[in-house]
Order: structure tokens, then sequence, then C-alpha cells
């Protein structure tokens, strides 16, 4: 009979709404009666992880031809101008475990908002003529990301970490298998993954909650039931350091070594979290302070963490100098070292944690980040937390978690490291990999 549940948010927010229909969709409603703003977003539960060797490539491709006529909406144009025509915000996008399309308008066209992105998410036709078109337009997107190389680097890591499985391929596919798709691949894969018990609806902003909710149980009443493929789960070995390089002539290097973790899922999550902020959160974080404005080796560098629901890992990327590249290698290990061997301070641990929960926040205050906030967790936690909660538990995080995270983490076999640049020798970097 579904389900119907409550959490509280913040104080100037109605509690969100958290509901199963009878035809398995899951649906949120974040409502805020002051917002400016409204968003509807409709998740479903598929992505590059969901493909195999054949098919790589083909989620995102979807994700481009859903805007490419519905039966409702025969041509592109015939929904881009109405989207246009609403002053509207809007997009898709595609992930490893995820496939998201959204549109953010002025509270008043919530409505018409709700109707298009439904009918496109719902009823494409996938014409042939433009399958073949937007095989030109994704190849060139690939192309331009392999000439950004700050961006590149990543797919190098995902490569390094993951290898010849879902989980370390491009998201995009490559060129040869974007051009080998074909009308019934479409037909196919959707018909495998865009079902009602793996579809969410979420609306964030101002809006009429039970108004809203009447025109998703009415445009959605017809979404397939049929069960949902699922995917392989993802394997991790590793026994020495792995350095991957990608010898590219260019001005900068740009690097990202990585270290493995553990899945969204886990309990030390926050911990992580915390760790990360620490190391390289901010402008004064200790990698920044120290490699960037004490030794000035890099013109940017970060660390964040990146989780699924079967893996993820502590990343640390940076853009240095081509001749720095290896000083600056030796400098980060030589940070994870120091987060082994000392504890944080308590002024660290504080500012790491005020920061984290000072984005959650910031970030809250716009209706897409809203529905992004509560729809990733329902796609990837089956389960919403307030973000007081999720503050909370930034708050419990103890210096002795982090150092005992670091002491866990921090070891020569789960150490990768990708490099984008003019190089070409892996074992003047993989000496330094040693912790």
């Amino acid at each position: 009979m579904g389900y119907t549940g409550h959490i509280n948010t913040q104080e100037h927010m109605t509690p969100v709404i958290r509901k199963k229909l009878k035809n398995g969709l899951r649906v949120i409603l974040a409502p805020e009666k002051d917002a400016r703003a409204s968003t509807v977003l409709v998740l479903v539960d598929t992505g590059s992880k969901y493909e195999n060797k054949k098919t790589n490539g083909l989620s995102h491709f979807l994700e481009h031809m859903c805007f490419k006529g519905t039966t409702k909406r025969p041509k592109a144009i015939d929904i881009s101008s109405l989207l246009d025509g609403l002053g509207s915000s809007y997009n898709a996008f595609t992930g490893q475990e995820y496939t998201g399309y959204y549109a953010k308008v002025a509270p008043a066209h919530i409505h018409d908002a709700i109707d298009i992105v439904s009918d496109l998410y719902l009823n494409p036709t996938f014409p042939k003529e433009e399958i073949e078109k937007e095989k030109g337009v994704i190849v060139e997107e690939i192309n331009m990301y392999e000439d950004m190389p700050s961006r590149k680097v990543w797919d190098s890591i995902m490569s390094a970490l993951y290898g010849d499985q879902p989980a370390g391929w491009n998201i995009a596919g490559t060129p040869e298998l974007v051009r080998s798709f074909s009308r019934k691949d479409f037909i196919k894969y959707r018909a495998q993954h865009y079902v009602a018990e793996a579809t969410t609806v979420v609306v964030a902003g101002k809006f009429d909650e039970k108004k809203v909710l009447a025109d998703i149980e009415l445009l959605f009443k017809d979404i397939a039931r049929d069960s949902k493929v699922g995917k392989k789960p993802t394997k991790e070995k590793q026994s020495t350091p792995v350095v991957r390089i990608e010898k590219k002539k260019s001005d900068q290097t740009h690097l990202i070594l990585a270290v493995r973790a553990f899945d969204i899922n886990d309990k030390r999550l926050p911990a992580l979290s915390v760790l990360s902020a620490v190391l390289g959160g901010g402008m004064s974080s200790r990698l920044f302070s120290h490699i960037r404005d004490e030794l000035g080796l890099c013109y940017y560098i970060r660390a964040e963490v990146d989780a699924y629901t079967d893996h993820g890992f502590l990343a640390i990327s940076a853009g240095v100098r081509n001749d720095a590249a290896t000083d600056a290698v030796r400098e980060i290990v030589v940070q994870l070292k120091r987060m082994k061997d000392e504890p944080v301070s308590a002024e660290e641990l504080s500012r790491a944690k005020e920061s984290l929960k000072g984005r959650l926040y910031l970030g809250l205050e716009k209706s897409d980040e809203v529905a992004l906030f509560y729809g990733m967790q329902e796609v990837m936690h089956k389960k919403l937390e307030a973000p007081q909660l999720v503050a909370g538990k930034i708050d419990r995080v103890t210096v002795a978690d982090i150092q005992a995270l670091a002491e866990e983490l921090f070891k020569n076999n789960k150490l990768n490291l990708a490099l984008i640049g003019p190089h070409a020798a892996p074992a003047r970097f993989e000496k330094l990999l040693a912790l």
C-alpha cells in the first residue's frame, strides 16, 4: 500500500514528506513557504555502473535523447521552447548510479514544469534521425573533456582505482561505442531501468503540497512497473601503489592522489569528511596552506570524498607546475603521514566541522540544492536525514576518530596516483608513494 513519512527540517521549512505510491514510485516533497523558486527533479537509480562493455555510455546518451522529442511534444524545440518560456533553469545529468532530470522555475510555473519534466522522462520517442545527429554531439562532448586535463584526470584516477569494470569506465563511453548505438538499444535499456520502483520524484521550494502530489500521481500513474535490472558489485583489489600517467604536452600537470576508502553508507563517512576538510577543505587547510601558500607549487589543491553504494575513496587533486610534480606528490604524501602520526588540533577540528556544516546549510538556500540533497539520499541511502542530523554526525567526530581512520586508510596498498602532463617515467612517482 506504500508508505508516508515526515522528517523534521530547518525551522523555516515545513517538514519534508516522503511517500511511496501504490505503483512503487517514490515521492519527496520539501516545501518552503518563503522560497522564491521551485524545483522538480526526477531521479532514476541507473547510470554507467549498470552497463556492460557493449553498452558503456548508453545511460548518458539516453539522458540526452529524452530531450529530443516525446509522444506529446514530438520535437526537441517543443520541449526547450516551453521550458525557456517558463524562465526555467533546466538540465539533466548522469552519474555512475543515478540519472537526473530537473527544472527550476518561479513558483507559479511549478505545475507546468512537472508536466514537461514528467513527459520527457516517461514518453521519449528516440527518433532515429535525432539519435544519429546526437552521436556527433556526444563525441564532441567526449573530445571536449579530452582537452580539459583538470577534468580528464578524474577519468584516469577512476581507471587506476577500478580498472576494466563499470566503476573504472568513462561515464560517457567511447566515441566508437557511442557511434554503435541503435534505437533498439535505447528502448531495451530504458525498459530495464526506467521503472516505478527505481524512480524518485522530488519537488522543493514554494508550492501547494496537495496539488503537486495530485499532479505527480496523475502524470506517473502509467509508469512501467516491471522489475528493475540490477548491477554487478564493484571489485576492489590492490596490493601495491598504482601510478597512471597520460603523457600530454601542457603548461601544467594535473594530478589526483586517491586512497581507497568505503561506501556511502559506512558509519565512518562523517569522520572521513572531517578528515578531508582538515587536509584540503579550504584555503586554511593543511594542503592549501603548505603546498600552495608556503611552497608555491600549485594553483589549486583540494581534498574531497567520493562515495558510492559499494565503494568509495578520498581524492586529493591539484594543478601544479610541470617541474614541481614530483615535489607536489612528495609533499602530499608527507601530509598523509602527518595525519597518521599527529593528532589533529582542537582548532583544526573545530574549523573543519564548521566549514562542512556551513557549506551544508548555505547550499540548502536554493530549491534545486534542496531537491538534490533529499533526492540523492533517497537514491543512494534509501532513507532521508534532515540537515540537523547530518550536522550532528559531523559534530560527534573526535580527534581519535580521525587519527584511527588515517592509520587505517593511509597505507601503501591503498594509494593510487593519476597524472596528466609532460611526464613519461612512472617509476619516479611510484617511489614517492610510501607511507
